[in-house]
Formats: structure tokens, sequence, C-alpha cells
């Protein structure tokens, strides 16, 4: 009787640990080897979801800053000599926020932002243009999905007063709506467009916001 016993128990205690092996598994699963890559990987911008939906994160723009020895290097290098806080990378990040703010402020006849980042002299033109569209009983409707691009593309230092010149390509929705809503220009879709820009600032002024001075499609 005793020697039936060991194999019998050897049978049950095997069965427990299988069952206990089975039960371990199910509950955290097979490691895999891959377990710590997406928190050493995962660098990049997360979707960002917008009411339950996945959406892609646009690119951050590509920066282009001229060569140090180039003509246009020489011309940023003379503004800094003149305003030791002038980064030429960090002009192009305010020059990227400038743009989003006047191109959507002008598309909703925001009056009030867009005259204090314009000279005298493009804010009357910007503010004639949404006059002219007001009168028209029109309508503009401006998203900017991405700024693909900013380029500076020229820089001149004459006295005291800095201009750069940034080429930005973007992806916009851009339309024009009659009263009734009908499309009059412009498209209810993402369209690539550059625009060309041109940025000035007196530098031995207290203020040191950099105004637009000229803007034009490329």
């Amino acid at each position: 009787m005793g020697g039936t016993k060991l194999p019998v128990d050897l049978i049950l205690f095997g069965l427990i640990a299988l069952f206990l092996v089975l039960r371990l598994r199910s509950i955290l699963g097979r490691r895999t080897g891959f377990e710590g890559l997406p928190q050493m990987l995962g660098r990049g911008p997360k979707p960002a979801v917008i009411e339950g939906r996945a959406e892609p994160v646009a690119p951050a723009p590509a920066r282009v800053l001229p060569e140090a020895a180039s003509p246009i290097g020489e011309a940023l290098a003379s503004i800094r000599a003149m305003d030791r806080k002038f980064e030429a990378g960090a002009f192009l990040s305010g020059a990227e926020n400038a743009f989003r703010i006047i191109v959507t402020a002008f598309a909703a006849g925001d009056r009030s932002k867009l005259q204090p980042l314009l000279t005298s002299d493009t804010y009357a033109a910007f503010e004639a243009a949404i006059t002219a569209r007001e009168q028209a009983g029109h309508t503009q409707r401006t998203e900017i999905r991405a700024i693909l691009e900013a380029t500076i593309e020229h820089a001149a230092l004459l006295g005291n007063v800095a201009d750069i010149t940034v080429r930005f390509v973007s992806h916009q929705i851009t339309l024009t709506l009659a009263q009734d809503g009908s499309i009059i220009a412009g498209a209810d879709a993402v369209t690539e467009l550059a625009d060309v820009w041109t940025f000035t600032r007196d530098l031995k002024q207290g203020q040191p916001a950099w105004k637009l001075a000229s803007a034009r499609s490329a």
C-alpha cells in the first residue's frame, strides 16, 4: 500500500505545480524581451485624441538657418552684435508663432490682435482688406494644419533697423464664403502654401518685438 502512494503523490503535486504555472502566465503574461522598448524608443509625439479619435500630431517644422559664413549668416551676426539677446533659432520660433496668430487673426477680422504685430503701413493694408470683405458680406475661414518649413531667406541691418525675411511652407484650409455660405474662393481641403514674410525691428528701441513689414505668396 505504502509503495503505491508515492507515485500518486508526485503526480498530484505535479498537477498542482502545472496549474500554478499556467495561472501565473495567464495573469502576468509572457515576457518577450520587448517590454522596455516602448519607454526607450517612444521619443516622438503621441497622437492627440480629439473627441475620442486619435489624430496625428503635426510634425515639428523644419527650421533652416543660413551658414554662418554666408552673406545672410554675416548679416545675422551683425544683428547679434548690436543685440546680444538675438538668436536666429529663437527668432524663427517666434516668427512661426507670429505667422499663426496673424493668419488666423486676419481671417477672423481681429484688428486688435493684428495691430501690435504689424508695421503701420502693413496694418493699413490688412485693415483695408478686412473692411472690404466685411462690406461685401463675405467671411473667411482659415485653419493652419501644420507649418512644414521655416527658412531665413534674407537678412539685413541698415543703421539700427534689422530686416529678416522668412519663407513659410504650410498646410492650410483657406476659403472665402458668401453670405449664403457658398465658397467664393479657396477650397475646403488642405492645401500646401508658401509665403514670404519680412519682419523688421529697430534694435535701439526698448520694445523687443519684431513686426511684419511685408507679406506675399511665394
